[in-house]
């Protein structure tokens, strides 16, 4: 029997992300123990282990949204990840306000394309390398 795996964020924070997804049916939350969604397998929004936003929205949109709400980019071990900003706490509580950014940034993780359409890429252009000639065919 296996141990169900359990989060360390915070449960108003969980239910705070969960209300934000409810009001976008479409939208799933995936992720046992890191929440997130993804649309066409890029992550599109996922909660911190401390339970903070992170949003991923496309370059203007960004420097909008970081102007606005006096934010920054989201920092993970020493490395700022691209496309990614950190949703304020104080917005994080004003779901109303939150939701366009919400469907922003699931649009801009459609535009980036299929997370598997790279790997079939490489396997086709692997798979038409010329076959190796045999010793015993000479």
């Amino acid at each position: 029997m296996s141990a169900k795996k359990t989060t360390p964020i915070p449960a108003a924070k969980l239910a705070l992300y969960d209300t934000l997804l409810a009001s976008k049916p479409s939208i799933e939350r995936k992720g046992a123990t890191i929440p997130y969604t993804s649309a066409n397998g890029k992550m599109f929004t996922y909660l911190s282990p401390s339970g903070d936003l992170r949003l991923r929205l496309p370059d203007e949109e960004r420097v909008a949204f970081m102007k606005r709400y006096r934010t920054d980019p989201v920092v993970q071990h020493g490395v700022v990840m691209k496309d990614w900003v950190a949703v304020p706490a104080s917005l994080f509580a004003r779901i109303a306000e939150l939701r366009p950014y919400l469907e922003k940034s699931r649009t801009y993780a459609m535009r980036l394309g299929s997370k598997s359409a790279a790997g079939g890429r490489a396997r086709r252009t692997a798979a038409r390398a010329p076959a190796r000639r045999s010793r015993s065919s000479r």
